[in-house]
């Protein structure tokens, strides 16, 4: 299984607000820098996970954006879930597409269904807070001061 760029992105932006604190704004800029990422495609980003409630974007001169909520209250598995545009892993998982012959006695659309859960399953695990303990390192890694 493969997540879009759209959930690596989503979860990246995740972890740089979780590092800066609840305190200090990041602009849309200066997160687009650190990761190499297109800021035009942050944006859309950004305003998806405002509208899931994960982050808070305040307007204005001085504005920026920061976590809505604390790293330990969002889950992986769910910002997973909530930004991949589907889990179609093989053409026979969506309805009317992909059809094979052998679909109706299918073990292997079923194992691939199971390991699909599985995999889901582990990420529901994990919290980002999970991901932002080894702060010191990730922080230096941004060039952040220590916070």
């Amino acid at each position: 299984m493969r997540l879009t760029n759209y959930t690596d992105y989503s979860l990246r932006v995740l972890i740089f607000l979780a590092l800066k604190g609840s305190e200090e704004l990041s602009t849309i800029q200066e997160i687009a820098d650190s990761y190499n990422i297109s800021k035009n495609h942050l944006m859309k980003i950004i305003h998806h996970l405002g509208q899931l409630g994960y982050v808070e974007t305040i307007r204005g001169r001085n504005g920026g954006i920061r976590l809505a909520k604390d790293p330990k209250e969002i889950n992986i598995g769910k910002v997973v879930y909530e930004t991949e545009e589907d889990f179609h892993i093989v053409g026979c998982f969506k309805q009317g597409e992909g059809y094979c012959s052998i679909s109706p006695a299918c073990k292997l659309k079923n194992a691939l269904y199971e390991a699909l859960q599985a995999f889901l399953n582990v990420l529901y695990g994990y919290t980002l807070e999970d991901f932002v303990l080894n702060r010191v390192e990730l922080n230096n890694l941004f060039e952040f001061r220590d916070v």
